[in-house]
């Protein structure tokens, strides 16, 4: 599908758009991937390591400028959507900001990609957007509501949208782990609370999940893979085996579980070997056999949640991977 198309990736100079490029130009062989994010320094930094390769373009933009997403998405057959604001208390701080981005960001998108006659587009999510107590993920509920309800909003075009569903991502920047990594030798780590529990998800996998919502599609699902959890207080202790735990308390708008998805979406949700499938509430699509496929309808009051897995990752599998990608912890 996604071979000799044109590729848009919005926030594409983010950590997603540092994995997401390679393996589509290797995956794909794309005519054509267009980066497009505002930050021209990062733009100039991603430019020089794909250096030569000609598929590549790189558009300054933000998703914010109306006009710019139609300029940018002319010619354009398929959309990933990753541009976002996405820190906690970046949002609460400057929530203004925050809606504009998230919320009238995405409007400008689903417009932009309907009238452009883009095919097909994926937007990511997070895993704040379910049951959300913050304001970035409030906005990522609504921005996710645009997406599945954009499908009915193209009318007779032939636009269709997905949304793919997943946590922090593994060693990117600003995350657990590299943040653990540059204070292990002071011999003292803080831990929010000892039960927290989070998803273990690596940039790879948030990439093919991606690819796999592109295939799979029909339009309005919610895609959320199934990946193992851990505590908190065991990647500190595989990080710092040594170092002190300091129990500092939780933060305004954290959780101390992650949730992929609530038990109001159990009604919607199917399973499948690899990832869950929430399917739109509107217009009946969740009774839709083109969308079910062969997916099984979990019971009752069912919930995704960091604690409730049956799939955990063990200290051993945690280290061998720090110990495979110590090289790119925290620099993307």
């Amino acid at each position: 599908m996604l071979e000799n198309s044109t590729i848009l990736l919005t926030g594409g100079t983010g950590s997603f758009g540092h994995a997401f490029v390679p393996l589509a130009l290797e995956k794909y062989n794309p005519k054509k991937l267009i980066i497009l994010s505002r930050d021209e320094m990062k733009q100039w930094e991603m430019a020089k390591k794909f250096q030569g390769d000609s598929r590549l373009r790189f558009f300054i933009g933000d998703v914010r400028d109306r006009e710019r997403m139609y300029r940018a998405l002319d010619g354009v057959d398929y959309v990933v959507h990753a541009a976002a604001t996405k820190i906690v208390p970046t949002a609460e701080y400057n929530p203004f900001e925050c809606i504009k981005t998230n919320i009238n960001g995405a409007m400008n998108l689903i417009d932009a990609c309907i009238d452009q006659g883009v095919k097909r587009v994926v937007a990511l999510s997070t895993d704040k957007a379910s049951s959300p107590i913050n304001l970035y993920g409030a906005t990522k509920l609504a921005s996710d509501k645009l997406f599945v309800a954009g499908n009915s909003y193209a009318g007779e075009h032939n636009t269709r949208f997905a949304v793919v569903r997943y946590g922090n991502v593994m060693g990117s920047r600003g995350s657990v782990i590299p943040f653990f990594m540059s204070i292990k030798d002071s011999g003292e780590l803080p831990i929010t609370d000892d039960r927290m529990t989070r998803f273990m998800i690596s940039l790879e996998e948030g990439v093919e999940l991606v690819f796999h919502a592109f295939q799979d599609m029909v339009g309005g699902e919610v895609y959320v893979k199934k990946i193992p959890s851990m505590k908190v207080t065991e990647v500190a202790g595989v990080i710092a085996p040594d170092a002190n735990q300091k129990i500092v308390g939780i933060r305004p708008g954290e959780k101390v579980h992650e949730q992929m998805i609530g038990v109001e979406d159990a009604p919607y949700t199917f399973e499948y070997p690899e990832h869950f499938k929430i399917l739109p509430a509107i217009h009946e699509w969740s009774e839709d056999p083109y969308r079910i496929k062969d997916g099984v309808r979990v019971p009752d009051g069912f919930s995704y949640t960091s604690d409730n897995n049956s799939d955990w990752m063990s200290r051993e599998a945690l280290a061998e991977w720090i110990a495979a990608n110590r090289d790119r912890i925290g620099a993307i």
